[in-house]
């Protein structure tokens, strides 16, 4: 991708599935990479698989100040910020009347509210800069109705409107776009759904397979790149032609 060599990229959540198939893509890519994460196992794991990482990072999303603190950690690494793949998140498979306070309160409080106390102390650092290139993590929950996931599905959808409203207000300086998988196989999809419900979904899906990390990083890639120089404000949805008919409605 053109654009990418020597740039300062930032990925949250960036020892899970996608995070580190992302940092992959960019540490290929010439980029220079930082993660943040706070699963300290994983996070070990990441520097053996990915020697080429400079910078690995652990806050707590959900509190402003720990945020904060993580990126003045990446001051002194980076002095700046290029990109930002705004990718961590969590979900809680339940039904909407077993939902708790504290379970929606954490969702909630990760997936959206994370998301944008990093965007915002990344957008600080790109316009003292001059120029950037943010991308959240959205979903196709956030686009169409999803069993089991209302907490998830609200958050998501925040952040596709919050991308939306971060274009307006950051351009031209800034490009804002999120991406929106579908059925992903990660760790956390793995935890939560048994082989025979993930075969059940594939039949369902237009190309009959599950996405993998590697198809999100290249999305992330390409959005971040010079490529794709006049996009913005947009959602991008990768997800194989799962809600093209609706499938997603179906239990």
């Amino acid at each position: 991708m053109r654009g990418l060599k020597g740039k300062r990229v930032l990925i949250t959540g960036g020892a899970g599935g996608i995070g580190s198939a992302t940092a992959g893509r960019f540490i290929e890519e010439g980029a220079r990479v930082a993660v943040i994460d706070r699963d300290e196992a994983a996070s070990r794991c990441l520097r053996k698989a990915l020697p080429g990482l400079e910078v690995i990072l652990s806050a707590e999303l959900s509190d402003p100040a720990s945020v904060a603190g993580a990126f003045n950690a990446l001051d002194r690494q980076f002095s700046g910020l290029d990109i930002l793949i705004n990718n961590a998140g969590i979900s809680i498979r339940h039904s909407f009347m077993d939902i708790t306070p504290e379970e929606w309160t954490k969702v909630i409080s990760i997936n959206l509210n994370g998301v944008f106390y990093v965007a915002q102390q990344a957008a600080k650092r790109m316009l003292a800069g001059g120029s950037g290139v943010i991308i959240n993590m959205g979903s196709t929950n956030g686009l169409a109705g999803y069993h089991y996931y209302a907490d998830y599905n609200a958050s998501k959808a925040g952040v596709i409107e919050l991308t939306r409203s971060m274009a307006l207000e950051l351009g031209p300086k800034i490009r804002v776009n999120s991406v929106c998988p579908g059925f992903i196989m990660t760790p956390m999809q793995e935890a939560e759904y048994t082989p025979e419900m993930r075969r059940a979904f594939e039949v369902k899906v237009p190309l009959h397979r599950l996405g993998s990390p590697a198809d999100v990083a290249s999305l992330f890639a390409f959005l971040a790149s010079d490529e794709s120089s006049y996009i913005t404000g947009q959602h991008i949805v990768i997800d194989g032609g799962e809600i093209a008919g609706g499938l997603a409605s179906q239990a």
